[in-house]
């Protein structure tokens, strides 16, 4: 899990420099839910290997964990949800869980083309307690 956890880390900094907003949050109901969206080559092979993520210059990776925001505890929570182009075009997205210690992490993978704009739509699910995370997100092919 630490070297999962230092390996998103280090793929948030350079995420940084080479795309405006890498990690971000947003408070829905009672859960802070921080997500990012990031180039799967920016992987370790070893990593990717692991998670069964396959690393391509046209993949990109949906991570988000959802925490209580009263505790800051990891939510085991349902996931599901859908990117669409601005063609109309959508993908759904699968979400696998991740459980590292005290950390829980939901991960999906997204084909795309270069400078292509999507509107994700994200479901979160805990019995009674439904929320829908809601963002959009260019995406960029690095050569």
């Amino acid at each position: 899990m630490k070297r999962f956890i230092l390996t998103v880390l280090s793929l948030v900094l350079v995420t940084l420099s080479s795309q405006a907003s890498a990690e971000q949050k947003q408070r829905l109901g009672d859960w802070d839910v921080h997500y990012m969206v990031v180039n799967t080559p920016f992987l370790t092979p070893e990593v990717a290997a692991n998670y069964g993520i396959v690393r391509s210059k046209y993949n990109a990776l949906i991570n988000l964990s959802v925490l209580d925001a009263q505790t800051g505890d990891a939510q085991r929570v349902s996931v599901s949800g859908k990117a669409t182009n601005l063609l109309g075009s959508g993908h759904e997205l699968s979400f696998k869980k991740v459980e590292e210690g005290d950390a829980i992490y939901y991960l999906a993978v997204l084909p795309y083309r270069d400078q292509e704009t999507f509107r994700f739509a994200i479901d979160i699910q805990h019995g009674e307690k439904q929320q829908t995370l809601t963002f959009k997100q260019k995406l960029y092919v690095d050569e």
